[in-house]
């Protein structure tokens, strides 16, 4: 997300359109990213929750107090950073909403191409809005805690969690949280049935993948799981908590491309994303090769699965001994490589 969208959010304090904070309130800020600098005079105690872990490395870094999924209530106001998923950002509301005293100030900014326009219009139709305004190319709107939950229970029941194939459970927000994705699908269909010894799912998401491992493996002796977003590997461990209890597992919220890996595997697979905004981005691919190259035992074997059009075959043969491709489709390849 652009940092036009966090000027966006603090803009109608810095308009006077609303109080400043005072010295001693404490502020909820809900989707805080990397980039975050408060306005002059703005006093408030933030208490800044964030579950995507580049983000919340570099907000820790800033000197923020962070956490990867909210804690606490009785704030005096929050802030809600929306972003391009609507069944997020409406859960990131109904959170604000119960976590925020009584006629507490709630104020809730996003750029207009991800829809911040419906956004405030759907709020407006539950609670009124105190007031908008538009900056940065996006908009920020306001609105007090109105007495009892029945707002925050309307978006929560808008947005319930998911429950995909009969047994993976989901939230709006995790990548693909309302059906198995189609390249993850595609990879899951041509991975040997042979894998053994230890083996970690890198992006590891809501876990449909380090599950099908586990069941089409029997070779496989312990599974660890490597994902960026909290609540997505939260999701995880609770997906595969029935599964085989004969393999060690592993959970690790982790940022690839700036932590390092410290244990060794037999296999590495992967689904990894390859875009933060609209845009294809396929440096992200090619870093996560490259720390799955790092992280494979010598002679150990990565599969990947990419969109077709993406040249990650580059960076295969930069950081392998050898790659070959097992299959493709209309949209997707599956990619093998040997270290």
């Amino acid at each position: 997300m652009s940092a036009e969208v966090l000027k966006t959010l603090f803009h109608p304090f810095e308009a006077e359109a609303v109080a400043l904070p005072r010295k001693g309130e404490r502020m909820l800020f809900l989707g805080a990213e990397s980039g975050l600098r408060t306005p002059r005079d703005f006093d408030a105690e933030l208490h800044v929750v964030q579950g995507f872990r580049p983000h919340f490395r570099a907000l820790q870094a800033a000197g923020f107090t962070v956490t990867p999924q909210t804690q606490g209530d009785g704030f005096d106001a929050a802030l809600v950073l929306a972003g391009r998923h609507r069944g997020q950002n409406e859960l990131r509301i109904a959170d604000a909403l119960e976590r925020v005293t009584e006629g507490g100030l709630i104020v809730i900014a996003g750029g207009k191409d991800d829809g911040i326009a419906s956004l405030r219009k759907r709020m407006d139709e539950l609670v009124p809005l105190e007031g908008h305004l538009p900056k940065y190319h996006g908009i920020a709107f306001w609105l007090r805690r109105p007495a009892g939950t029945e707002t925050a229970a309307a978006l929560r029941a808008a947005n319930p969690a998911g429950l995909v194939d009969g047994r993976f459970s989901t939230a709006p927000g995790m990548f693909s949280f309302d059906r198995v994705d189609a390249g993850s699908k595609l990879l899951a269909d041509h991975l040997p049935a042979d894998l053994r010894g230890h083996v970690a799912d890198f992006c590891a998401g809501w876990g449909y993948l380090a599950a099908e491992m586990e069941a089409r493996s029997p070779g496989i002796s312990a599974l660890d799981l490597y994902e960026a977003d909290f609540a997505s590997l939260e999701a995880a461990k609770a997906n595969l908590a029935t599964a085989s209890q004969s393999v060690a597992k592993g959970f690790f919220w982790t940022d690839l491309q700036g932590e390092p890996v410290e244990r060794r595997y037999d296999a590495v697979v992967m689904n990894p994303p390859f875009h933060r905004s609209r845009a294809a981005e396929p440096e992200i691919g090619a870093g996560l090769i490259r720390a799955a190259a790092k992280a494979l035992k010598p002679g150990a074997r990565l599969y990947m699965v990419a969109n077709r059009q993406l040249p990650y075959e580059p960076a295969l043969a930069a950081a392998f001994s050898s790659h070959a491709e097992l299959a493709r489709d209309g949209m997707f390849k599956v990619l093998s490589a040997r270290r």
